[in-house]
């Protein structure tokens, strides 16, 4: 018989890995662009890299969510960071070996993000029964899991800026290589397969099992149009972490550990809005919330527009933090509670895949579009652009079936 402690222990051993993996990942999300920018000085190659990092979220996320439920969880999630580790880590090894053209550099970034959506999704489809097993709610196991990737954005970013001074960006990378390794020795020692491998029959035919997966995703129509929405959404705020607050920091500070500064400042305003979710998220009404996160999330694309001081927009960070913390926790909580197990794996990517569809494009198109109209006139564009985001989906319909089935008086409706 397994003990409560043992019950939390392997919930608490899942988030912890989660946050090692996490941070690490916030190193190399500063020390990526840093490194692009100190070595060509180009911002449209800046877009390019974190078009390549978000490439392969799509395709993987489709077709790598049926192996997902085949292979199981806790073995995905080794499998996805070993591969990111690998391919993180030969990044300094051939700068500071044999060299590193921009065509392996980019090949390399891909193929450290190749598995990344179904790392993540393998570590969140563990997380209702270890919720169950632990006596957590599962809006609370899912504010904790979404919280540490606000926290990996605060303790991240400001440790990258110090190493980038004392290591050079190349070197950040090995701390992350790294990191991805420990999270795969935590997860393959301390959860046991019985308790979180998938109950989906390993004789089902691959594609079955693909056709299952986008059958049920695209027969929901709660989830078909959150993943959508959440496409456009990302297309068009992805830019400014990957290409315009590197930008900004690079050509009016100059200093990468004020770029570290602005990333801990968007996760300590995440890890807020996440956190209070977690307290009082279930009392809320999660249409009016998810309106009211998008309508306010444009806030720092406006205050760049104004050439703030650094202090300005590190008070806007945290504000746009704390207003979109709540959207992954309430997105999880939502998913968790309308997919079946026995499909979690390849809807959950699935899902990812759609969100993260327009985001490479959204990214090369801010980079190239800072080089070409130069930075003000970019930043308005995706300014208004996102502004426009909220008050469309008010026409969404099938956003209006949110709420929980208990609040619905009932079981979800799929």
């Amino acid at each position: 018989m397994r003990s409560g402690v043992t019950d939390r222990l392997a919930l608490l051993t899942l988030l912890g890995a989660n946050t090692i993996s996490q941070v690490g990942s916030a190193l190399t999300m500063i020390a990526l662009p840093w490194f692009v920018l100190q070595t060509t000085g180009s911002a449209a190659r800046t877009g390019l890299t974190g078009s390549a990092v978000a490439l392969p979220g799509f395709f993987v996320g489709i077709f790598g969510g049926t192996l997902i439920d085949r292979v199981g969880y806790r073995r995905s999630s080794v499998i996805a960071d070993l591969v990111s580790g690998v391919g993180i880590g030969l990044v300094p090894a051939l700068y500071f070996t044999v060299g590193l053209p921009f065509w392996l550099f980019l090949l390399l970034v891909f193929t450290g993000s190749l598995l990344e959506i179904p790392g993540l999704t393998a570590r969140r489809s563990m997380l209702p029964e270890l919720a169950d097993e632990a006596g957590a709610s599962l809006e609370r196991a899912n504010a904790a899991f979404e919280s540490i990737q606000h926290l990996a954005l605060l303790l991240g970013p400001p440790l990258a800026g110090i190493l980038i001074i004392w290591l050079r960006a190349a070197s950040v990378l090995w701390i992350d290589a790294a990191t991805f390794g420990i999270s795969a020795i935590l997860v393959r020692i301390a959860l046991p397969p019985f308790r979180v491998e998938t109950p989906a029959a390993s004789s089902e035919r691959y594609v079955d099992g693909l056709v299952a997966g986008l059958r049920f995703l695209f027969h929901d129509p709660l989830l078909r149009a959150m993943a959508v929405t959440l496409a456009i959404g990302n297309a068009i705020s992805a830019p400014l972490v990957s290409v315009i607050l590197p930008v900004f920091a690079k050509r009016v500070f100059g200093n990468a550990a004020d770029l570290g500064l602005m990333f801990t400042a968007l996760g300590a305003g995440s890890l807020i809005g996440a956190t209070v979710y977690g307290v009082v998220g279930p009392r809320l009404s999660r249409r009016t919330l998810w309106f009211a996160s998008y309508l306010l999330m444009p806030l720092a694309f406006w205050v760049l527009a104004s050439r703030p001081s650094l202090v300005v927009l590190l008070a806007a960070l945290v504000l746009e933090g704390i207003v979109s913390g709540p959207i992954s926790p309430l997105m999880e909580t939502i998913r968790h509670e309308r997919i079946p197990v026995e499909l979690r794996g390849r809807v959950f990517s699935t899902y990812s895949a759609i969100s993260q569809v327009a985001s490479p494009l959204g990214i090369a198109v801010g980079g190239f579009a800072i080089g070409w109209l130069g930075f003000m006139p970019a930043i308005l564009i995706f300014a208004g652009a996102y502004q426009a985001l909220a008050p469309g989906m008010f026409a969404v319909g099938a956003l209006r079936r949110m709420e929980s089935p208990a609040k619905r008086g009932g079981p979800s409706v799929v």
